[in-house]
């Protein structure tokens, strides 16, 4: 076997078919892309999400933007290791003995957050080496657990669900729990109505006079006397 006479496997290679080679050649003239149309002309490359003009696929159907959960709380977040710099860089007061005070106000005034209207959440990342008194409305579990540890108070601050007394002034009793509504009595049964009979009963009755009222032991005596004299007589 000779250089020569190496041939590619039967099928494995396909000639390309040369179009635009007139008309015998089977694919000359329109060299396969019909008459007239977009496709047609040179430089014909249209996107496979091309929809000939009409909105497109992907610009009907919207995208998965996710959704705002109505019940989420936005907070202002700190992290301790924050408040701990601030101290040592002098933005917080300190006077090395008493607890330094945190809240949202000397938070913002260290320039620690930015608005004091949202709740204040602390964090736990870094580390607290001063006795702290935070005031927020949240704290993560780390960090209450770091402040502790350093011997400082984590406050939650707590919003009254009823509204509070003025100063100087008693707060009103409570008003007496009302008591549970007796169950309603069962309803009393109609009387059955009065015969006829009874009804002409009781009118006759109503009309009668009352009798004399004789007492018993005079009508016993007198058949007694009326025997005695008839005795006497004889």
């Amino acid at each position: 076997m000779k250089l020569h006479d190496l041939r590619p496997a039967e099928g494995s290679r396909k000639e390309r078919t040369r179009v635009g080679r007139g008309i015998a050649a089977g694919k000359g003239k329109t060299a396969g892309r019909g008459t007239k149309g977009q496709r047609s002309r040179a430089g014909a490359s249209i996107p496979a999400w091309f929809e000939g003009g009409q909105t497109p696929l992907h610009i009907r159907i919207p995208k998965l933007r996710g959704f705002k959960n109505i019940n989420d709380v936005e907070y202002e977040v700190v992290n301790v290791g924050a408040i701990s710099a601030a101290i040592d860089a002098g933005k917080l007061e300190s006077d090395g003995k008493a607890p330094v005070t945190v809240n949202a106000d000397t938070l913002k005034q260290a320039g620690l957050v930015r608005r004091d209207r949202l709740p204040l959440k602390v964090l736990g990342m870094g580390d607290v080496s001063v006795k702290l008194f935070v005031l927020a409305d949240a704290f993560t579990k780390s960090a209450r657990e770091k402040i502790e540890a350093a011997g400082g108070t984590a406050q939650v601050i707590e919003i009254p669900t009823e509204p509070l007394a003025a100063l100087g002034v008693e707060a009103p009793e409570a008003a007496p729990a009302k008591p549970d509504r007796a169950p309603r009595a069962p309803k009393a049964e109609p009387e059955p109505e009065a015969e006829p009979a009874d009804e002409a009963r009781a009118a006759v009755a109503a009309t009668e006079e009352p009798a004399a009222d004789v007492e018993p032991e005079a009508e016993a005596e007198a058949p007694a006397d009326e025997a005695d004299a008839t005795a006497d007589n004889g």
